[in-house]
């Protein structure tokens, strides 16, 4: 079976134009004895918006390899795929993200919850899980929580049969996400879910759950700290418990999604692999077009001309691209500049709003996030803005680079 790596970090490329400085900033972390192996992610609806296809990315990540010489593993995912969107990525991928939330919440056929009560009678009572306090589990929640997810389960195996019968068994590696939901799911709640995807005989290796707080697109995490690390704790006992208990892949481990800039979770992160030995897969996405921006930005000149334009047009449309990220971004406004004072900014003005720098005072969250969802302003300008970007491919890999090495990976796993 294709085996993921114990430490693996989802990387975007939406224009596929940095996966060169993204793998450099893989081989620094390396070169500290520390092996975490990429996997490039782009989405259906990312590609949809852009106007590229699926294999664009494992050509990208194909010529990264070669010009970095990487001997380790590397991985591309076909995220958040559904069995209506699997089939154009399911040539050029080895790595699959099964999205489930369209199915939370809906009910399974009749019988199915009673039948499957029946065959996991261990899941009432009193459980003893290692690490953390026993979970009391009544019928009754079983019985709601089965109600709730066991359909979205049903689908992730329906999915990944689909797969498998294309790429062959063991020949992909499996994720299942259930974090796009409105509520995060306690750790009785993942326990009920890992039985019943093991049912389904899926080779699970990472999980994607739905963690209490805020996790918005390109900024730092919104919530309760200590919540967290209890949460993500007794989660990562939950998985070790189950492996055993319900014969899922020994290397299953927590995904968290947007995950990038989280910057107040890393160390509590850092601090539970250190002390469990788990592993983790951590996903981000749309900050390397950010970073992008801000290479261009920097480098003045017409590339600051179109960072100014491509801000004036999102600002102007501003509903029509936060729509569909509502759920994963808080935008205040009247924090937002006028088209007009973004017009006067120097390039280190526009790059120090931009760049997720907290303690930096011109760093300006709305206009960061409004930016994170508007990259497919850049698109409509097509082959200006790759031109821009290989014209000043110094600056902009470096930026690349450094925020992934620096503001991401160094404190999640150097501390």
């Amino acid at each position: 079976m294709l085996t993921l790596e114990r430490f693996s970090f989802g990387v975007g490329d939406r224009f596929a134009h940095q996966a060169t400085a993204q793998l450099r900033a893989f081989q620094k972390l390396e070169s500290f004895g520390v092996s975490v192996v990429p996997v490039w992610n782009k989405s259906n609806r990312e590609h949809s918006f852009i106007g590229s296809e699926p294999k664009s990315v494992l050509e990208s990540a194909k010529r990264a390899v070669q010009e970095c010489n990487w001997s380790k593993g590397w991985y591309v995912d076909a995220d958040h795929i559904q069995l209506a969107t699997v089939d154009r990525f399911i040539e050029p991928s080895n790595f699959f993200t099964i999205d489930v939330a369209s199915s939370i919440g809906k009910p399974p056929a009749a019988g199915e919850v009673d039948a499957f009560l029946t065959r996991n009678k261990s899941l009432v009572g009193k459980i003893a899980i290692p690490g953390i306090e026993p979970l009391q589990i009544s019928e009754s929640e079983v019985r709601r929580v089965a109600q709730k997810y066991l359909l979205a389960a049903q689908e992730a195996g329906l999915i990944y049969r689909h797969i498998e019968s294309e790429k062959g068994r063991g020949q992909f590696v499996t994720e299942v996400s259930m974090d796009e939901t409105d509520s995060p799911q306690t750790p009785p709640e993942l326990l009920i879910i890992l039985a019943a995807l093991a049912e389904e005989k899926i080779p699970l290796q990472t999980i994607a759950p739905k963690f209490t707080g805020r996790f918005n697109k390109g900024v730092d995490y919104v919530g309760d700290l200590s919540q967290f690390e209890k949460e993500f704790n007794s989660d990562l006992a939950v998985i070790a418990y189950s492996i055993a208990q319900f014969g899922l892949p020994a290397n299953l481990k927590l995904s968290v999604h947007s995950g990038s800039d989280k910057f107040s979770l890393y160390p509590i992160i850092r601090r539970s692999l250190e002390s469990t030995g788990a592993g983790i897969h951590l996903k981000t996405a749309g900050t390397t077009w950010l970073e992008e921006l801000i290479g261009l930005a920097e480098a003045g000149g017409d590339g600051l001309s179109l960072a100014k334009e491509i801000y004036a047009y999102a600002l102007a449309h501003i509903d029509e691209f936060c729509a569909p990220y509502a759920s994963v971004i808080d935008i205040d406004k009247s924090r937002l500049p006028s088209a007009e004072s973004v017009q006067t900014w120097s390039g280190p003005e526009f790059a120090n709003a931009l760049r997720h720098i907290p303690a930096n005072p011109q760093f300006n969250s709305s206009f960061r996030q409004l930016l994170h969802v508007s990259f497919k302003v850049a698109a409509k300008h097509g082959s200006r803005f790759t031109d821009l970007l290989q014209a000043n491919e110094k600056i902009v890999s470096e930026q690349v680079m450094t925020n992934l090495f620096d503001r991401h990976m160094k404190p999640l796993f150097l501390g």
